[in-house]
């Protein structure tokens, strides 16, 4: 373990000590601003305008505790894209990708600001409701899944469809977020393969 340097060897002896703290002072800044668009770094999808998995758990984390002192409701929901596949197979990775920003902005531009979306993982998007119980969670999935449907997506002036299922899932106490994000990922597929 090295010793901490000692003032003489940060300080500049031939500067104004006002300018030195200055100096200093605006050094400091700026490794905060680093530090923290390092952190917002990670707990957002490199990809998507959206949370990436890491970021929404630490959001459903935040709403879970909310829920349990308050007693608000709160609901998940899971969507997984319907035929995603097809689109990377199809039009390639890049057009996949398009199609991923596409749906996370659709998503962003259908919720409140204060509700949490983030990319879980592939093709799979989860959206946190605060302050909405399982029938509103139920339709706020019922007009995302019509959005989507709705939602012209060409790459090279191909179209392309954004469909997909949703599972929903209210707060009711589940032990951890793993919990809940499986029960709700275990509603989706019931969706899915009931179509």
């Amino acid at each position: 373990m090295t010793d901490a340097p000692n003032i003489d060897e940060i300080v500049d002896p031939g500067l104004d000590p006002g300018t030195e703290i200055a100096r200093l002072r605006a050094e400091v800044a700026a490794l905060t601003a680093r530090a923290e668009a390092a952190e917002a770094a990670a707990e957002h999808d490199v990809l998507t305008p959206v949370l990436n998995r890491r970021g929404f758990a630490a959001a459903m984390v935040r709403t879970m505790a909310y829920c349990s002192r308050y007693k608000v409701p709160a609901v998940l929901l899971y969507l997984d894209l319907d035929g995603f596949k097809a689109v990377n197979d199809s039009l390639g990775h890049a057009a996949g990708d398009a199609a991923l920003v596409r749906v996370a902005e659709l998503l962003l531009e259908n919720v409140r600001a204060t509700d949490a979306v983030g990319r879980l993982g592939g093709d799979e998007f989860g959206v946190l409701l605060l302050n909405s119980g399982l029938e509103a969670g139920r339709e706020k999935a019922a007009g995302l899944k019509q959005a989507l449907e709705d939602a012209e997506f060409r790459w090279e002036g191909v179209a392309a469809s954004l469909g997909g299922s949703f599972g929903v899932r209210a707060f009711a106490g589940q032990a951890d977020v793993e919990t809940w994000l499986a029960e709700a990922d275990a509603a989706m597929w019931v969706r899915k393969r009931g179509r």
